[in-house]
């Protein structure tokens, strides 16, 4: 799920290596858009704390510009656009799923499951995370079932913002020593 195409698989082959020399992991990368004027949005973060400074993101957008400058793998022209996951973050790898578990998420097969394609709940972690078929657990909404859905079978994967995500990111900005964004706007 970090990428969707064939193209987008081929660009972060590309563009992982040079992520790690910074200190990044690709959370995701998606080429968009028709044949005149692409996008080509790359998602990063921090290992350490799934995050990302401003300033790092453009350290990675000029080291990534020099990369695909000469190599020129994307055909006609492109804008690049390299930002965080944010706080309602696409889950894109089988930690996302347990760094996010019991958080509310949406999830989507590419195949039907038990009659439905779409899944809403909370994360509830991964079982068999070290085998080939590593399964994402979601306690349902409104049901009492925990669905085990094939981490290869996920098309797409979301965090869906609630208050206890919010929260989640004060605390995280608060053990950082970060300030408020109330605290900013009375420091201007």
């Amino acid at each position: 799920m970090r990428a969707k195409t064939a193209e987008d698989r081929m660009l972060i082959e590309l563009l992982d290596p040079i992520a790690e020399t910074l200190g990044l992991d690709v959370v995701r990368v998606r080429l968009m858009g028709g044949t005149l004027r692409r996008r080509l949005q790359v998602m990063a973060e921090r290992p350490s704390d799934h995050d990302i400074s401003v300033e790092e993101c453009a350290r990675l957008s000029r080291a990534i510009s020099e990369v695909l400058d000469a190599a020129d793998p994307i055909a006609g022209e492109y804008l690049l656009e390299v930002s965080s996951p944010g706080i309602d973050r696409p889950l894109t790898r089988l930690i996302d799923f347990q760094l996010f578990e019991g958080h509310e998420a949406r999830l989507e097969t590419d195949r039907m499951v038990e009659g439905r394609r779409r899944f809403r709940g909370l994360l509830a972690g991964v079982e068999d995370a070290d085998s080939a078929n590593p399964m994402v657990a979601i306690d349902l909404e409104d049901e009492d079932d925990t669905a085990l859905l094939p981490f290869a079978w996920l098309s797409e994967a979301k965090l869906i913002l609630t208050d206890a995500l919010l929260k989640r990111g004060e605390e995280i900005r608060r053990a950082r020593g970060e300030p408020e964004p109330d605290q900013i706007e009375d420091e201007a």
